[in-house]
């Protein structure tokens, strides 16, 4: 019995020994953009004290450069609601052929959250659907687009995960294209800056994030104004524009650019309860006031592939002739031995003790047992005396 017990517990010790030292082998990982660029709830910033904000997380960073200026809680993973439609519109742009039209449907006006007005039967151009997802949030629109393309609303789901790993945004996993609060739907920050850069980089996206006014079609005849929900365009000079967003869980989130004095600046904030423009514009104010005075804390980092900065797109769509198969989700290619350690991580610690203790139970029962026995042995030997 104890043999067998201590065979059991050495097992448990091998099969827990090499992945304690496999772990400790990959070392300490420093946070994408600098040791300084932590989830921790502290600002971090170096020249000047920047201006407090409501956002639990935000991220000040010039896009030229790529240098981070000021962040707090910047790898935070919090919930972007409609700031994620930034990466939706990396992944459409290119693919999407903006003279296409596309016919809406019962499931785009019935999708939920804020929608610019997509009719059931009314066509719409690639080109509009794209304002009406810019200016408005249109998730109406959004699924419009995304359905318009090939492999629809989950192949959408894919690229923008795939692109998220490509541009270096490891907090973001993607499970709805519209920035719902969706289960494992996440983002941060530092990773919305990141989608900012990619993003001003390409024309048409730019040109998308900057319109102020566009009109949209009624059901029957005419048209009405739908207005950029940005309010920065309107108010700050030098203003970009980009997104915002809103949901219960994620409450204000934002993304902002402007560019002042030959620097173009992007401010990222999440999970605000209110008054984020106005954190928004004191942020940028100190930003292009104490530029010269500031040291970078940090970088943006440059994506893995390159990401594609014309504004000319490419039909990929259901109706182009020859379409684009749908990319996998990036894996992670592991070494001889780590698939199995991989698995066995995410096993409960106490897992590995469970089988020793209940083949120990099962041996302290035993003699409790042959001792009952042995009295009711007795015991019939003494009657029959």
């Amino acid at each position: 019995m104890r043999a067998l017990l201590a065979a059991c517990a050495t097992t448990a010790l091998v099969v827990a020994g090499p992945l304690t030292a496999s772990a400790a082998d990959l070392g300490p990982q420093s946070p994408v953009g600098g040791a300084r660029l932590t989830s921790a709830p502290t600002v971090v910033a170096e020249g000047a004290t920047p201006p407090a904000v409501q956002a639990s997380a935000f991220v000040l960073a010039d896009l030229t450069t790529g240098s981070v200026l000021a962040a707090k809680a910047p790898h935070a993973k919090l919930r972007p609601a409609s700031t994620l439609k930034t990466l939706t519109a990396l992944v459409l742009l290119p693919r999407l052929n903006k003279s296409d039209v596309v016919v809406g449907t019962d499931k785009d006006a019935g999708i939920e959250g804020s929608k610019v007005g997509v009719y059931p039967g009314l066509r719409y151009s690639v080109d509009l659907l794209f304002q009406g997802m810019f200016l408005a949030s249109g998730n109406d629109a959004v699924h419009a687009l995304a359905v318009h393309d090939q492999g629809g609303v989950p192949g959408t789901i894919q690229r923008m995960n795939k692109l998220a790993a490509d541009l270096g945004a490891s907090d973001t996993h993607v499970t709805d294209p519209t920035g719902l609060d969706a289960d494992g739907q996440l983002s941060s920050a530092y990773d919305l800056a990141l989608f900012a850069r990619a993003g001003l980089a390409r024309p048409d996206f730019a040109k998308y994030a900057s319109t102020k006014y566009t009109n949209f079609p009624l059901a029957q005849t005419g048209t009405y104004q739908v207005a950029n929900q940005n309010k920065l365009l309107f108010n700050y000079d030098g203003a970009l524009g980009v997104k915002t967003g809103y949901t219960t869980l994620a409450r204000n989130t934002f993304i902002g650019a402007a560019r002042r004095d030959g620097h173009t600046l992007a401010v990222t904030l999440m999970n605000s309860p209110h008054g984020i423009t106005q954190d928004a514009t004191n942020l940028l104010d100190w930003g292009f006031k104490n530029y010269s005075a500031l040291t970078p804390v940090g970088t943006l980092v440059k994506p893995a592939a390159p990401v594609p900065a014309t504004g000319k797109s490419r039909t990929t769509s259901k109706k182009a002739p020859i379409g684009s198969p749908i990319p996998q989700r990036s894996r992670t290619v592991l070494a001889s031995g780590q698939a199995v350690q991989a698995i066995v991580f995410r096993v409960p610690v106490w897992a590995y003790a469970a089988p020793p203790i209940l083949l120990l139970s099962l041996f302290l029962r035993r003699p409790r047992a042959l001792r009952v026995h042995a009295r009711r042995h007795r015991t019939r030997n003494a009657r029959r005396h």
